[in-house]
Order: C-alpha cells, then sequence, then structure tokens
C-alpha cells in the first residue's frame, strides 16, 4: 500500500514572501447548527476549541475550527488522527441533524509568511487585507485568482491558503508570481 503525501510534496519558494505546501492537513467538514450544544460538545472533544464565530478561525499549529458558513465548520487535526476523529464526531453526533466527512485528501493547505505576505495575498484575493480589517484568527473564503480558496492568519505574518487539491498547482503558481522579488506594491 502507498503511503499518502500532499498534493505538491512540501514545495516552497522563497520571494519578497515565503510560500509552501504545508503537507498532509487533517480536515472534517462539519454541517449541522452551529447553535447545538451536542455539536459544539464534538467540536471542543475533538480540536479543544469552541465553535468559532462569523469568520472567525481558531486555530492552533495543525488543530483547531475554522466558521466556513452559517452551518459549516472545517475542523483541523493531525493527519494521522483524521479518522479517528471522525468516528469521535460522528458518534456523538448520531440523532443529530448533521453531516461529517473527512475532506483532508480533497484539499491543499499553504503556508504564506514574512513581512509582506499580505501583499501577496492581496494580489490575489478581493479582500480588504489590511491589519484594521483582517487579523489572526479571522477567516475569508474568496476568490484566489479563479479558484475558490480560503485562508486565515495565524500570525501578523503568517497566512494559510486552503484549496481544492485539484487546484493546488495552480494556487502555488499564483502565489509564487505574486512574490517575485520586485513585485512590492507597498499598500500594506
Amino acid at each position: 500500500m502507498s503511503e499518502p503525501i500532499s498534493a505538491l510534496n512540501h514545495a516552497s519558494y522563497d520571494g519578497i514572501a515565503k510560500v509552501e505546501e504545508c503537507g498532509l492537513q487533517g480536515m472534517i467538514t462539519l454541517r449541522g447548527d452551529l447553535s447545538d450544544k451536542v455539536l459544539a460538545k464534538a467540536v471542543k472533544d475533538a480540536t479543544g476549541q469552541k465553535v468559532p464565530g462569523q469568520r472567525e478561525a481558531l486555530v492552533k499549529g495543525d488543530t483547531g475550527v475554522c466558521w466556513m458558513s452559517p452551518d459549516e465548520l472545517l475542523v483541523l487535526v493531525q493527519y494521522a488522527e483524521v479518522n479517528a476523529k471522525l468516528a469521535d464526531i460522528a458518534g456523538a453526533l448520531s440523532g443529530t441533524h448533521a453531516l461529517a466527512a473527512n475532506v483532508s485528501d480533497a484539499r491543499a493547505v499553504f503556508r504564506v509568511s514574512g513581512p509582506n505576505a499580505r501583499e501577496v495575498l492581496g494580489k490575489l484575493a478581493p479582500v480588504d487585507l489590511s491589519p484594521d480589517a483582517f487579523q489572526p484568527g479571522q477567516i475569508r473564503r474568496s476568490r484566489l485568482a479563479q479558484v475558490a480558496g480560503a485562508f486565515w492568519m495565524d500570525d501578523a505574518e503568517t497566512f494559510r491558503v486552503v484549496c481544492f487539491r485539484s487546484a493546488a498547482d495552480y494556487v502555488f503558481k499564483l502565489l509564487k508570481v505574486a512574490a517575485q522579488p520586485g513585485s512590492e506594491v507597498g499598500f500594506y
């Protein structure tokens, strides 16, 4: 049996910001009533985090939970633990109107870091990324040029970007071009 590998096998690029494919990340899409106490307990048990508010990302390392829509969360866990965590969530939500699905291998995750990380993402997504409008702990679902994606900030100079695995090479190339030396705009 073959070992799982990430979409781009840890590709990286150093420019005005560092762009890195993060490797394997456990991801569970969880849909349901986000105000349900049973769902909230399942999320807390799986991640140690509460259910996030609108456009909130509560992530530490490779574990956490992100708000994706009024009835959807993205639960992040270690890749090796995703099946066990999914089983725990499904068991906890038995009898509750909810859906939990492992989407780990259907997604790719990138890290964009450095003092110009905002500029790099700002070239690709129609989102106000000024420090007053977008801070660590917030998430946006948006477009990255021509494809869907989501991103949040781990700290003041580090974004994590999630896209469909099928678009990983395209997104990596977009990020590389946006991070080319000499391409600084100086907006953020």
